[in-house]
């Protein structure tokens, strides 16, 4: 078991629940209120729903890698991981350039998807480091 994937699997589980789960609630009821035209808050609401999608599906192949580390699961985790890295990136950038650093922690997002990625790229450089590494013979 590669303790850094399950760690970012654990994460990654708790992310996509919350985001499911607390966040659609926070969401659904502005979005689909609002003045927007109908067709723009259906497709945002549609776009919610996709990144809901995206976490649930990259935290389960976080978790099916992190069981059997291989060198075609570690690739996938690679892209995972800058899938996550990069997510929490734009929530820094778009707090910091349209609202100032104070937004950082009103739009906290980024707190949850950098580990993420952080984390997994650690398990892969684990998982590589001991694919290198030989086992003793003399067990």
């Amino acid at each position: 078991m590669n303790r850094p994937l399950l760690l970012a699997t654990l994460l990654a589980i708790f992310t996509a629940a919350l985001h499911a789960f607390g966040g659609t609630l926070q969401i659904e009821g502005p979005l689909l209120h609002s003045n927007m035209p109908q067709e723009v808050s259906l497709m945002l609401f549609a776009c919610w729903h996709f990144v809901t999608v995206a976490l649930t599906l990259t935290a389960i192949a976080l978790g099916l890698a992190a069981r059997k580390p291989n060198t075609k699961s570690m690739a996938t985790v690679t892209l995972i991981s800058c899938l996550w890295l990069s997510f929490g990136t734009i929530f820094i950038l778009i707090d910091v350039l349209y609202a100032g650093p104070h937004m950082l922690l009103q739009l906290p997002q980024w707190i949850l998807l950098l580990p993420v990625g952080l984390l997994g790229l650690w398990g892969v450089s684990k998982a590589n480091h001991q694919q290198r590494t030989p086992l003793p013979t003399n067990i």
